[in-house]
């Protein structure tokens, strides 16, 4: 199965329960939405697809190349992420990154590269959405996925960057710095779809109706999505 890189933790929790509960053992592949709505149009074996971007999802479902439109799993957001030691002070309304840019303080800000990475695209749009994305775009380190974003950032290698909310929970980029959740009203939402291709077996399948139940949403939740019906 192919998924966005923002659902690394997430899918990896459910994944781990869907096989205690099934005996099913499904495979995952991370990356950006774009890149892999690309492989699949290529031709990669893919059996289902969990984009960052509905968009992806129903252009896939235009070329026939899956079941049917697939179905909305969850509502993603941005979180901004810095470092320990990092002269960037966080906050929710990115006034500490402001004072930071203002303050030539800021060498590189880490995002995924919007030209694939819905995460990415939306992180561009909140930045121009704040006035600073002339004044950070020579400054910007792109990761080919917003996980190597995070990475960037939650490593030090730059004071900071803008990210999955689902990512910057995760204990192991947590305990590395600080990061404020970002209104979602700043950008267009991260509606995250998903769907099965022609291909999918019996246990993808099973996994897929596994995605849209009771334990899976519990533990989506608990990552900082929102779901599908509860915006």
């Amino acid at each position: 199965m192919a998924a966005a890189s923002d659902l690394q933790f997430a899918l990896e929790e459910v994944r781990a329960q869907f096989a205690a509960e099934t005996g099913h053992q499904v495979q995952l592949v991370f990356g950006s939405s774009g890149n892999l709505y690309r492989q699949i149009v290529e031709g990669a074996p893919f059996q289902m697809f969990l984009s960052a971007d509905e968009a992806f999802v129903n252009q896939l479902a235009d070329l026939g190349l899956s079941q049917d439109e697939g179905e909305l799993y969850a509502i993603g957001r941005l979180a901004l992420i810095a470092a320990a030691g990092s002269p960037l002070q966080v906050d929710s309304t990115l006034s500490g990154l402001r004072d930071a840019v203002a303050r030539g303080q800021i060498r590189r800000f880490a995002i995924a590269n919007p030209e694939h990475a819905p995460y990415g695209a939306r992180a561009e749009e909140v930045l121009r959405h704040t006035g600073l994305w002339d004044a950070l775009k020579g400054t910007l380190v792109l990761g080919e996925n917003v996980s190597q974003a995070a990475q960037f950032a939650a490593s030090g290698n730059a004071q900071g960057g803008i990210i999955a909310y689902s990512l910057a929970l995760a204990p192991n980029v947590a305990g590395m710095g600080t990061t404020a959740l970002l209104p979602e009203e700043w950008h267009t939402p991260l509606r995250q779809r998903m769907v099965l291709m022609h291909s999918a077996t019996p246990a993808v399948e099973a996994f897929y109706d596994y995605l849209q139940q009771a334990t899976a949403r519990s533990i989506m939740r608990r990552h900082g999505f929102s779901l599908p019906g509860e915006e």
